[in-house]
């Protein structure tokens, strides 16, 4: 199967430069948690909740000084095509929960919330490439939605090299195919929050694949800005009444 045509053309009709569908919703469970969200990118569908910040039951979680940011992540037996079990301790859940741990731990003003705990609890729906990507925007929704103060949004895109041409937003067939970069961009600016980079890369290639993944992400924040503003808008009128 042709990944990249000589048209310039991918599997799903895309070109090299273009998203796949973005959607996202946020106060999806309002009587269930404080904050939460729901992310669509192309077939990757990801549902997050957010408790907090509450007191933690454990002593050993007390930070006299800041929040302890806990990320619980599971994906769903039918996530994929392959039905399979999966183990909360298996390895590659453990790395990239603490990962999101680590990001959201420096996005977040946890400063504000000493000794208390923010649980985030992620839910894979349908994985079809970009998933710690759609994990990290369903992440950052659900947080805003809780109304924990953040830096900025963290936009996370995944990108991936062809031969010498740069993808943007893989799914699932050319992310097995190629070698893949997940980033995750602080607001409007060029910084990082997130950066995992699982296969080799030429270094020469490298820049040019971040740039068009930072612009890639510049458009998903937009998108997710828009669906917080209008939340934000619809809350305002009921108010208002």
């Amino acid at each position: 199967m042709e990944l990249y045509s000589p048209e310039g053309l991918r599997i799903d009709g895309r070109r090299w430069n273009e998203l796949r569908r973005f959607e996202c919703r946020i106060n999806t469970h309002p009587n269930s948690s404080d904050g939460s969200s729901y992310v669509e990118q192309g077939n990757t569908k990801v549902m997050c909740t957010v408790q907090g910040p509450v007191e933690p039951t454990l002593r050993s979680q007390q930070h006299s000084e800041h929040a302890n940011v806990e990320v619980n992540l599971t994906i769903a037996n039918f996530a994929t095509f392959e039905r399979k079990k999966r183990n909360k301790n298996e390895k590659r859940l453990i790395e990239l929960k603490n990962l999101l741990e680590k990001t959201f731990e420096e996005s977040i003003m946890i400063n504000l919330y000493p000794r208390t705990n923010i649980i985030i609890n992620v839910q894979v729906l349908s994985q079809d490439g970009g998933m710690l990507a759609a994990v990290a925007n369903a992440i950052t929704l659900a947080v805003i939605d809780a109304g924990i103060a953040m830096y900025d949004y963290v936009s996370s895109i995944c990108c991936g090299l062809y031969d010498t041409t740069p993808l943007l937003d893989l799914n699932n067939l050319e992310e097995n195919d190629m070698s893949s970069l997940t980033i995750g961009v602080i607001g409007k600016s060029e910084k990082l929050a997130l950066l995992l980079l699982e296969d080799k890369m030429p270094l020469d290639r490298l820049e040019n694949i971040l740039s068009i993944g930072i612009a890639g992400s510049h458009k998903i924040r937009e998108l997710m800005d828009q669906e917080v503003r209008k939340h934000g808008n619809l809350r305002a009128s009921k108010m208002m009444k």
